[in-house]
């Protein structure tokens, strides 16, 4: 009787084992597919910041343009400059955000200085007499 227990305990154990093992396969099977789906919503994040952030420079912009004709009487010459002017701007905001282009740094902006030179835009090689 001590034998039977055992032998169907130990066949219960086995099932058990092959059955967890099942399911370890499916839990790593969906343990990606929801890392491929993170990924999916990352990139229409990445996708949907880049291009409010062109849209609205563009907008501002024209709307910049529409208000200095409409109160300067200038015609479509303030729609125009400020419609390009915002489309520059959106494509230099969507550079930065993307990481293809450098934001300055700030203490560079104060000090009026360009982000790769040393000493206020001066060659490091110049002395302080000019020489």
């Amino acid at each position: 009787m001590a034998d039977d227990q055992k032998t169907s305990l130990e066949d219960r154990l086995k099932r058990l084992d092959a059955e967890l093992a099942e399911r370890r396969k499916d839990d790593g099977a969906e343990a990606a597919a929801e890392a491929r789906a993170s990924e999916s919503r990352k990139g229409y994040a990445v996708a949907m910041k880049l291009s409010s952030e062109f849209v609205a420079a563009v907008i501002v912009g024209a709307l910049l343009g529409y208000l200095l004709d409409h109160f300067a009487g200038t015609g479509p010459w303030g729609m125009i400059v400020f419609l390009l002017l915002g489309f520059c701007a959106g494509v230099l905001n969507v550079m930065r955000a993307a990481g293809m282009v450098a934001s300055p740094h700030p203490v560079d902006r104060l000090a009026g200085r360009e982000p790769g030179k040393a000493g206020g835009g001066r060659d490091e090689t110049e002395t302080k007499d000019g020489a």
